[in-house]
């Protein structure tokens, strides 16, 4: 008798992902014990041993609520008992702009960048179906462009790591019967039933009140509509990466006739591209920024500087775009 399906749904998820990997490279399972991460650390102590391959598990403490360090400490065992091995915690402090969300993002994806280079080792998250709904959800709620909408990619890099996300095409019912399954008890974050946090808001409100007015498979219907718009966001950006290279000279200046000569979807990530290469934060730089940067070629009047975040603003001077600090443009 096999495993339970939804062990098994879980299972052959990890196996395909553990298959794009190069032969050798060690994974490491980022886990915060909710049924996500648990069933993904589950199914890689199990499909790893199989495919030659060394699998470890770290989970991030966040010192966010009281006793925080004892449930660090509790996942760490559940996956030593798993198997994986090394099996450790992070301490982290949030601080930082971008509200409590944001900046716990940052400091986890930190703690995590160092345990993977310390181990070499690939990243495995355990982002599902319903988080990329609800990614595409806030990226349409925020006006963000095609960018947003496509979501979370299977697969990134930050700096040296990988990272991959097995579990894009899986449900949250699924990892929980899985985890069920295996017997496997996933600790419930608090503020994941805070309603002070959009997600939540989301999640217990927005999805719900979609799937009651237009029937079920909203979540579906949106994760399916991020992966049309990646396929055709990866498209656009490999044309604008050569349109920058056609436009940029030595000193990183773009050339405003070839500039012009672009279709607008090109030209703006040719803009983006040479603001954050020039220093601003992409986190930061919004459509209103990049804009104004457009209506220095396609509007020329004149007009002064434009200020970007991070201290970065770009002037037109001498049919160019030159981006740099504030104080020398």
């Amino acid at each position: 008798m096999g495993p339970d399906p939804a062990v098994a749904d879980v299972r052959v998820a990890v196996r395909r992902a553990l298959g794009g990997l190069p032969e050798g490279a060690r994974v490491l399972v980022a886990c915060s014990g909710g049924a996500d991460s648990l069933a993904l650390a589950a199914a890689v102590a199990f499909e790893a041993p199989r495919t030659g391959r060394d699998a470890g598990g770290v989970t991030v403490d966040h010192g966010l609520q009281e006793g925080s360090a004892q449930v660090a400490d509790s996942v760490v065992g559940v996956m030593r008992g798993l198997g994986l091995d090394p099996a450790g915690s992070v301490a982290v402090t949030v601080v930082g702009g971008g509200g409590p969300e944001g900046a716990a993002r940052r400091a986890r994806y930190e703690a995590l960048d160092g345990a993977a280079e310390r181990l070499g080792a690939v990243v495995f998250l355990g982002h599902t179906l319903d988080d990329q709904a609800e990614t595409v959800l806030l990226g349409l709620a925020r006006g963000s462009g095609a960018r947003s909408l496509a979501g979370m990619p299977p697969e990134f890099r930050r700096g040296d790591v990988r990272y991959v996300r097995p579990l894009l095409g899986l449900d949250r019912a699924t990892t929980r019967r899985a985890c069920r399954a295996m017997g496997l008890e996933p600790w419930e974050d608090p503020h994941n039933d805070d309603p002070a946090y959009t997600r939540v808001r989301l999640r217990r409100e927005a999805l719900p009140a979609l799937e009651k007015a237009l029937g079920p498979g909203v979540a579906d219907a949106l994760a399916r509509t991020a992966r049309m718009l990646r396929d055709d966001v990866e498209a656009l950006d490999a044309l604008a990466e050569s349109a920058h290279a056609d436009a940029a000279d030595e000193d990183g200046a773009l050339d405003v006739a070839v500039l012009g000569g672009l279709p607008r979807a090109v030209r703006t990530r040719v803009l983006r591209t040479a603001a954050v290469r020039a220093g601003s934060p992409a986190g930061t730089l919004a459509a209103v920024h990049v804009d104004a940067l457009e209506r220095l070629v396609t509007d020329w009047r004149g007009q002064r500087r434009v200020d970007l975040p991070g201290g970065v603003s770009a002037i037109r001077r001498r049919g160019r775009l030159l981006f740099g600090r504030r104080e020398d443009v």
